[in-house]
């Protein structure tokens, strides 16, 4: 009997010591962490599909107006259809616009102001795993990783925090490690950084 229970000893030791030891390889990750600041400072609002701008054109009044830009990425205003403004910066759209009215106006001056920001695909945030709700934000800029965790409204009780990656396509697809769980559940601000556009936050689910 006692030989039996030094057994189940032993095993019961080496299966702590193996999970113990799971636990902590599934805690760590061999990639580098995400920088702290990420941002360009040359960075300009890109428009997209579902963004929605107010095409002013000065002492032409009846040819303003505020348009949206459909799902093909294009735009139908007066005396301008089916031009592509997904892609563009809004005063590049301005410049396509003074060249199409120009056929009809002498020297049209154009100004583009997008006022319901979506973004295109390439640029928007995307947030996948054990967020709260997870989803896509519109990038904006100096936007952190705290900005992104509060709009997705934190972890689930699920999340291993942090085990999470910052997937970065404007690298290439380049993979860096980032600490939600020391920065939520700990209040880190060390573990905070900026996101760039494109980034995807991809947070797993820990082992329990």
């Amino acid at each position: 009997m006692n030989r039996a229970r030094h057994m189940l000893s032993r095993l019961l030791t080496f299966a702590l010591a193996g999970a113990a030891s799971l636990l902590t390889a599934c805690s760590t990750t061999d990639l580098p962490p995400a920088p702290a600041q990420a941002q360009s400072a040359d960075y300009n609002y890109v428009i997209g599909a579902g963004d929605n701008v107010n095409i002013v054109v000065w002492r032409n009044p009846e040819l303003s107006g505020a348009y949206p830009v459909r799902p093909d990425g294009k735009l139908a205003a007066p005396l301008v259809d089916e031009l592509v403004a997904q892609g563009k910066t809004p005063p590049e759209l301005a410049r396509d616009i003074e060249k199409k009215l120009s056929t009809y106006v002498r020297d049209p001056v154009v100004t583009v102001i997008v006022t319901g920001f979506v973004g295109p695909y390439s640029e928007q945030i995307r947030v996948v795993g054990e967020a709260a709700r997870p989803l896509f934000l519109p990038y904006k800029q100096k936007m952190t990783l705290l900005d992104v965790m509060i709009a997705v409204g934190g972890l689930t009780d699920f999340a291993d925090g942090n085990r999470a990656i910052i997937q970065r396509t404007s690298d290439g697809n380049k993979q860096y490690s980032v600490r939600l769980k020391d920065l939520i559940k700990r209040g880190d601000l060390s573990a905070n950084v900026e996101m760039r556009p494109g980034d995807i936050l991809i947070i797993p689910q820990g082992l329990f």
